[in-house]
């Protein structure tokens, strides 16, 4: 699988960032095999949370055999000082590791929860104490929102994150705004050597009243040939990684399609947002 330096972390991370919220509704046997599905495709990042279920506790068990070969990132939706150090603690006994690559400020959806986490006794300020104790090296921030490109603009501004995770595919780019301010994020992320992860990117609309056949926040794409086309998109844009799928029955089709990318033109690009304009944005 091809690799991407992860910004200034200088971490040659594969295009396939394993996202462990697969392994949340899952028992240790069938998270065994997934996990071994993730090495055996030859992925070399993970990233979990304390909010994927028992993700962690699944992974745990793992880390001592692999951790030297992986980039470990993990996250807080906590917006406190304190609050995010105790989960920081508690992740760290969960994974069972002494040390995390990478610690993220979770899901900030809103103005209002970015001001939390970097005033005064926010949750920054508690990863801030962990970097200084050497418990993580890198510092980021996440979310799943349509504000997120222009949140992390001003984030940005606030405080030199090195890494930065949000949503893109090719609906998303039908509204004007959202791919305006996520062009304008990436520009900067380059400029300010930020890693970037991306999130969704086989996305097909929102569950809306039907019930969910997959265990994903937003109805997946479940073919190869569309899941291939979705992922080209998504790691078209520069910088980008993908995190894998939130369900372990599509997980081996996005990473065969993550180990057969190739880059989609600008031109490809535009006829596929177009071919998507009919649906729904997922929030």
């Amino acid at each position: 699988m091809q690799t991407r330096r992860f910004g200034r972390t200088n971490h040659m991370s594969t295009v396939a960032v394993f996202g462990g919220v697969v392994l949340g509704q899952l028992d240790q046997s069938m998270a065994n095999i997934v996990i071994q599905q993730v090495i055996d495709a030859g992925v070399n990042h993970i990233d979990i949370a304390p909010s994927y279920g028992e993700a962690e506790l699944r992974l745990g068990p793992w880390m001592p055999k692999i951790r030297d070969d992986v980039f470990l990132g993990c996250k807080t939706t906590e917006r406190t000082k304190q609050g995010a150090i105790d989960e920081f603690h508690q992740s760290l006994e969960r994974l069972q590791v002494d040390t995390f690559d990478l610690y993220q400020l979770h899901a900030i959806t809103t103005m209002e929860e970015l001001d939390q986490c970097t005033q005064t006794g926010g949750a920054l300020e508690g990863v801030i104490e962990m970097r200084a104790q050497g418990l993580t090296r890198f510092i980021g921030i996440t979310g799943h929102g349509m504000q997120a490109p222009a949140l992390f603009i001003e984030a940005l501004r606030r405080f030199d994150f090195d890494t930065v995770l949000f949503p893109i595919f090719p609906a998303l780019f039908t509204d004007e705004d959202y791919r305006r301010q996520a062009l304008d994020l990436l520009d900067l992320c380059e400029a300010k050597d930020v890693g970037v992860m991306t999130i969704k990117a086989i996305a097909k609309g929102p569950w809306g009243d039907r019930e969910p056949h997959f265990h994903t926040w937003y109805e997946p794409f479940d073919d190869q040939e569309t899941i291939q086309k979705m992922v080209n998109f998504s790691l078209s844009q520069k910088l980008a990684h993908i995190c894998t799928v939130g369900d372990y029955r599509i997980m081996g089709k996005v990473l065969n399609a993550c180990e057969k990318f190739e880059p989609m033109d600008a031109a490809a690009q535009e006829a596929l947002i177009q071919e998507q304009s009919e649906r729904e944005l997922i929030f």
